[in-house]
This record gives structure tokens, C-alpha cells and sequence, in this order.
């Protein structure tokens, strides 16, 4: 029972994370654009999520008449369900709850996620829905081949398939100094992974009016919303845990969080969208193949200190 209700107070917060995150983004965007953003609900706008909140699930609720009315339904709700299922694979430290494959886990349920998109593209029976879906799959998928080598040389690095020894390995020094590069290429494919600007092709307005979501209306578009910037929230975390340190019951830890999301929103607001083919080369052209001879230098490395060792 405790155990349940623990799991059910981790996702309560994800979710109300989510919502200050919304408004964080709008807050920082606003003043990238010398505007002031949401300030008329509450105190400095603080209560504008939960308002966008009830207006988004009091919205009416489409029936397109050609699509695959299960598969339609059912992908956003799997999709916003993948998303919370991510958090239960970071180290809690009251409960014993942590496992030691939770990077696997991690890697597993996060390309799950593909599916539920192409499929919700697929049953929307719409064009611009269909070509954002198909875009994000093959962005998604190139990226994830990159994204998995550079993970393994941060996993040659501890040995282990655990959060907890990435963080026990940087007590004393970051993999952010000593894998610089690599640290770089994983905020890059991150950014890319969860379709973000300036990789958003997913979702290129300019181009598809919405993507793939674009029959959702109502909750069902809330859930792809939510799972969205829940994914975000994750990668950030993930991005702190890997190459930056992280004490859980420090305060630091969650300043040096809110600085890594800082950045996601700041990439939207500072560069452009990329070209669909320079995202393509940037993956198997540059990515692959660096990621790849970084992967070599520190097995090798990692080889010569345990026969120096042993």
C-alpha cells in the first residue's frame, strides 16, 4: 500500500511539474520576445496552467468520421501512459523501488513511445497527421541509434546499468568535464528525440498546421500535450543525472535542473528550424561516427585501468 502511494504522490508531482514547466516556457519565451507572457491569472500568472488545464478537457471532443476510431483514441492515452511509466525508473530513495537495470527500462519504455505517434498519425486517415507521424518516427529512430552509443560511454564509464552508480561516480567530479563532447551530443539527441525546436518537424506548423496531433482536440490532445512536456521534464533530469551530478536531497541538484530546462527553452526561443535533410546528416553523418570512435576511447580506457588493476 505504501508502496502504491508513493508511486501515486511521484506522478501527481510529474503532473503539477508539467504544469509549472508550461509557464515557465511561456514566462522565458515572453521575455526572449520583450514581452511579459501570462501575468493576469493569480499571482504573475501562477494559476494560468490550471486554467488552460480546464479549458483544454472542457473543449468538445472531435469525431473524425474516417479514422480508426480505437487506435485514434487509444494512442494518446498509451502515449501519456508511457510517459509517467518513464519516472518509475529514477532512484527513490525512501522506498525501495530502485532496480538495476533502470537504464534499460528507461531505453525500452522510451521507444515505445514511437509507436503510439505513428499509429496516432496513421488512424487520424489524415494527410498532414500521417506525414508528422512518419516524420517523427525516422527523426526518432535515427536519433535513438546515436543516442544509444553515446549512452554506452557514459555506462562503460560506471560498469552498471543503474541511476544510483552514475550517481555515486560523480561524488567528486562531473562526466560533463570529462566527456564534454559526448555530453553536448546527448542534449542535442535528447532535443531531437522529444521533437523539440529546432528539430520539431513533427510538429512544423509552418508546414503541417499542427502534425500529427492535428485532429485531436480536448483531452486527447491535453494527454499528447502533457506527455510531451513529461518526456521533457525526464530528459532534463536524465540530462543532470548523467553528465552533471545529482544528490537528491540537495538543493543544488534541483537548481542545476531548472538550469538544464532553462536551456531546452532557450534553444526554442534562440535558433530556427533546421532543414529535414541537415537533421538526417547530423544524425548518420556526424553523430554516428563520432559517437562511435568516443564509444572506442573509452572502452579502451576503461580495459587499461582494470588490467592495470587487476
Amino acid at each position: 500500500m505504501v508502496f502504491l502511494s508513493v508511486i501515486f504522490i511521484l506522478l501527481v508531482m510529474v503532473l503539477i511539474g508539467v504544469a509549472f514547466f508550461t509557464l515557465f516556457e511561456r514566462k522565458v519565451l515572453g521575455f526572449i520576445h520583450l514581452r511579459k507572457g501570462p501575468n493576469k491569472l493569480g499571482f504573475s500568472g501562477l494559476l494560468q496552467p490550471f486554467s488552460d488545464a480546464v479549458k483544454l478537457f472542457s473543449k468538445e471532443l472531435s469525431f473524425p468520421l474516417m479514422s480508426n476510431l480505437f487506435l485514434f483514441y487509444l494512442c494518446p492515452v498509451m502515449n501519456f501512459i508511457f510517459a509517467l511509466l518513464l519516472w518509475l525508473s529514477m532512484p527513490i530513495y525512501f522506498i525501495n523501488f530502485s532496480f538495476n537495470f533502470s537504464i534499460l527500462f528507461m531505453l525500452c519504455i522510451s521507444s515505445l513511445g514511437v509507436y503510439t505517434i505513428m499509429l496516432a498519425g496513421w488512424s487520424s486517415n489524415s494527410n498532414y497527421a500521417l506525414l508528422g507521424s512518419l516524420r517523427s518516427v525516422a527523426q526518432m529512430i535515427s536519433y535513438e541509434v546515436s543516442l544509444v552509443l553515446i549512452l554506452l560511454s557514459f555506462l562503460f564509464m560506471i560498469l552498471s546499468f543503474d541511476f544510483k552508480d552514475l550517481l555515486k561516480f560523480q561524488e567528486n567530479s562531473w562526466f560533463l568535464f570529462m566527456m564534454f563532447p559526448l555530453s553536448m551530443m546527448m542534449f542535442i539527441s535528447f532535443l531531437a528525440e522529444t521533437n523539440r525546436a529546432p528539430f520539431d518537424f513533427a510538429e512544423g506548423e509552418s508546414e503541417l498546421v499542427s502534425g500529427f496531433n492535428v485532429e485531436y482536440s480536448s483531452g486527447l490532445f491535453a494527454m499528447i500535450f502533457l506527455a510531451e512536456y513529461a518526456n521533457i521534464l525526464f530528459m532534463s533530469m536524465i540530462c543532470t543525472v548523467l553528465f552533471m551530478g545529482a544528490n537528491m536531497m540537495s538543493v543544488f541538484y534541483y537548481m542545476k535542473l531548472g538550469l538544464v530546462m532553462f536551456f531546452w527553452i532557450w534553444v526554442r526561443g534562440a535558433y530556427p528550424r533546421y532543414r529535414y535533410d541537415k537533421l538526417m546528416n547530423l544524425a548518420w553523418k556526424s553523430y554516428l561516427p563520432i559517437s562511435l570512435n568516443l564509444l572506442l576511447l573509452y572502452y579502451s580506457i576503461i580495459m587499461l585501468m582494470m588490467i592495470l588493476i587487476f
